[in-house]
């Protein structure tokens, strides 16, 4: 039993050293005194990190990006709750199939979905509107939010909503002070996941707008088309330190392991 412990151990620690390995040698690109992406750096600076504020390409596209990503989740939320509350209260048919096409989009390969909301949007003369960029992330995305509030409904005690339905609270009452405070975790939690997804899409973002609304990923793939730069790398650990944040934060002030599906 030792000799496996020790042999799970290992394995455990490979993997981790293999997944950890590219961030390293991103984080040491993006220190590189000199405009190479080299590793080892061959000299320490932060200035990339400094020149993706002061350059107003790479100013405007994390603006894009972080706008996109809050409203794009927003939009996903607000979906998602009716869905899985009404799932939970009604169970009807109709209600299931919208569950079905919340979490569709987010199954299929993204270049299907985002073909097709590249042609919707072009049909109807809207192509390339950071509006509809929203719309598009925040119907993609809905998923995250709807599986979290499905499991949040779920994990509500009968008896909770049985005694506030002997004190007299109707629908309105009821949701307002016992069900919503209740799957409020879960709501936050499938906001965090669909904003740090929204942040790292590429494919619906490039196909929706092309390159008139330039998000982050954007940027990146036409500063590797047109020129290497250590901002891209600067830029890159900026999203793994965004990442980490949300899900620390999570960590840290609430029940991440029943936020992700464990009811007990």
């Amino acid at each position: 039993m030792s000799r496996l412990g020790w042999g799970r151990g290992l394995l455990f620690a490979a993997m981790g050293l293999f997944l950890l390995a590219p961030l390293v040698v991103v984080a040491g690109v993006s220190l590189n005194a000199k405009k190479r992406l080299f590793f080892p750096p061959e000299g320490l600076s932060l200035r990339w990190y400094l020149r993706a504020f002061e350059d107003p390409g790479w100013r405007q596209a994390i603006e894009n990006s972080l706008l996109l990503a809050a409203l794009s989740a927003l939009v996903a939320v607000s979906i998602a709750l009716p869905v899985a509350y009404l799932l939970w209260r009604r169970r009807w048919r109709l209600v299931r199939m919208l569950f079905v096409a919340g979490v569709a989009p987010f199954m299929l390969p993204p270049v299907i979905t985002a073909l097709g909301l590249m042609i919707f949007w072009a049909t109807l003369g809207l192509y390339g509107r950071f509006e509809n960029l929203v719309l598009s992330h925040g119907i993609f995305l809905v998923a995250l939010p709807l599986i979290t509030l499905k499991l949040g409904f779920d994990s509500i005690d009968p008896e909770v909503v049985e005694a506030a339905r002997t004190l007299g609270a109707d629908d309105r009452r009821l949701f307002a002070t016992v069900l919503w405070p209740l799957v409020r975790p879960y709501a936050l939690s499938g906001y965090a996941f669909a904003f740090v997804l929204s942040l790292n899409e590429y494919i619906i973002a490039y196909m929706v707008a092309g390159f008139t609304v330039e998000t982050l990923p954007i940027k990146i793939f036409n500063a590797l088309r047109y020129g290497y730069s250590p901002v891209m790398a600067a830029v890159a650990v900026g999203f793994v330190l965004v990442a980490g944040l949300v899900f620390g934060l999570f960590a840290r002030f609430g029940d991440l392991p029943r936020m992700m599906g464990r009811l007990r």
